[in-house]
C-alpha cells in the first residue's frame, strides 16, 4: 500500500495482513533516493527521482522463509557505480533456544543487484562463504560511489561471535573470500549490535562495532587500504560502559569533507564522536542514525516521545511522531530524508 502525504511527507505499507513494513534503509545519488525495506518474507525496494517527494509502488527484491527484521536487522542499500546493491539476511530454519528470537538456524547473507534503476533485480549471490555463519541477521553495507562494496556482518561460524567482511570490485555481481575483520580476546564481541561501514575520504574500508570486553560494551573501529587486512582495533570515546546484557544498539557512522564521524549509545545518552577526539553528547535516546553533510552530520533517533532530528551544528528537534529504528540520508541542496517504522508502515519526510 503506497500513498502521498503533501508534498514532503510519503508513507509506504503495510505490504499485507501480516505483513508490517520494517528496518526502512535509505541511499542517495544526486536527485535519486533509493528505500529497501522489509515485510513478511521478502525485501522490498522504492524509489524516488524528486528528491523523496514523492516514491514508486514497492518492487519484492528476494526473499527466503524466513527474513530477520527486527532490533536493526533487515536490508542494507547502496549505489555502485550504475547499480543499485541491496543485502540482506534470509534462512529457512527458525533456531532454537532460549536466544532464538525468530531468527534462522542457518542464516546467510545474500545481496540483489540492480541495472535499471530498481525495476528488475538479480538472482541472489551468497555473501558468506562458511553456511549459516550470518544467522545472527545484523550486518552493515557501504559503497565507495563507484564499483567498490564492503559488507560486514556478526558471523556465528565458530563459538562466540566475530566480526567478519567481504568485499566486491564489481558493483555485487562476486564477492570475495571472508575475512576476519576482528574477534575479542573475551572469546565474543557484542553478540546483537549491528556493525556499520563507510568507505572514507582516501578509500579506505572503515568498520565500526560493539565490542565486549572487560565487561565494557563500548564502540571500536578498524580500517582497511585492501578490504582483507584491518588496523588494530580503536576504541571510540573516553567513558566506558560496564554492562552484564546486549543494548541491540550499534551506532551510526559517516564520512563528512573533515572525516570520519561516528554516533553510538551509552546507558541512555546519544554521543557524537569523531576517531581520537573526546565524545560529545547531544541528547537522550536509542537507535541513533547519521548521514554526512559538508563538515557535519544530520543525526535522528528515537525517544519515548518520537522522533529526533538533529541537524550540522543545531539543537534536536522533535518531529512530532512515534516511531522506531529511524534511517536518514543527505539530498544535495535540500538538506536531509529520514525514514522510520511507524504502526506497521514506512514514514518518509524531508527535514531541513
Amino acid at each position: 500500500m503506497l500513498w502521498t502525504l503533501g508534498l514532503l511527507a510519503v508513507v509506504i505499507g503495510p505490504m499485507g495482513p501480516d505483513a508490517p513494513a520494517h528496518s526502512p534503509q535509505l541511499a542517495a545519488h544526486g536527485s535519486m533516493v533509493a528505500l529497501a525495506f522489509g515485510a513478511g518474507h521478502a525485501v522490498y525496494f522504492s524509489r524516488s527521482t524528486d528528491s523523496g517527494r514523492t516514491f514508486s509502488a514497492p518492487v519484492r527484491v528476494g526473499g527466503g522463509e524466513i527474513v530477520p527484521l527486527t532490533r536493526h536487522r533487515g536490508p542494507r542499500i547502496a549505489f555502485a557505480g550504475s547499480a543499485i546493491v541491496i543485502t540482506a539476511v534470509a534462512g529457512k530454519t527458525a533456531a532454537a533456544g532460549e536466544h532464538a528470537h525468530g531468527l534462522p538456524a542457518d542464516g546467510d547473507l545474500f545481496a540483489w543487484r540492480s541495472t535499471d534503476g530498481g525495476k528488475t533485480w538479480s538472482g541472489a549471490v551468497v555473501v558468506n562463504d562458511s553456511p549459516g555463519a550470518a544467522s545472527e541477521g545484523l550486518h552493515g553495507l557501504a559503497s565507495d560511489g563507484g564499483k567498490r562494496l564492503f559488507a560486514a556482518w556478526l558471523d556465528k561460524r565458530a563459538s562466540g561471535t566475530r566480526l567478519y567482511g567481504s568485499a566486491s570490485n564489481d558493483a555485487g555481481r562476486t564477492w570475495s573470500n571472508n575475512v576476519l575483520v576482528y574477534e575479542s580476546p573475551d572469546s565474543t564481541i557484542c553478540q546483537c549490535c549491528h556493525p556499520s561501514v563507510a568507505f572514507d575520504q582516501d578509500g579506505r574500508i572503515v568498520v565500526m562495532w560493539r565490542n565486549w570486553l572487560n565487561g565494557s560494551r563500548d564502540l571500536y573501529l578498524a580500517r582497511s587500504d585492501d578490504g582483507r587486512h584491518f588496523s588494530a582495533a580503536g576504541k571510540l570515546g573516553e567513558g566506558t560502559w560496564k554492562l552484564n546484557a546486549c543494548p541491540m544498539d550499534g551506532g551510526g557512522l559517516a564520512v563528512t569533507d573533515s572525516g570520519v564521524v561516528t554516533a553510538w549509545r551509552r546507558d541512555h545518552t546519544l554521543f557524537l564522536d569523531r576517531p581520537g577526539a573526546p565524545e560529545t553528547a547531544i541528547g537522550e535516546g536509542t537507535d541513533i542514525a547519521i548521514a554526512p553533510s559538508g563538515n557535519g552530520v544530520y543525526a535522528i533517533w528515537t525517544t519515548p516521545a518520537g522522533i529526533v532530528v538533529r541537524a550540522p551544528d543545531a539543537e534536536p528537534h522533535p518531529l512530532g511522531a512515534v516511531g522506531r529504528f529511524p534511517s536518514i540520508t543527505t539530498i544535495p541542496g535540500q538538506g536531509a530524508l529520514a525514514a522510520w517504522e511507524s504502526d506497521g508502515s514506512i514514514t518518509i519526510e524531508l527535514v531541513r
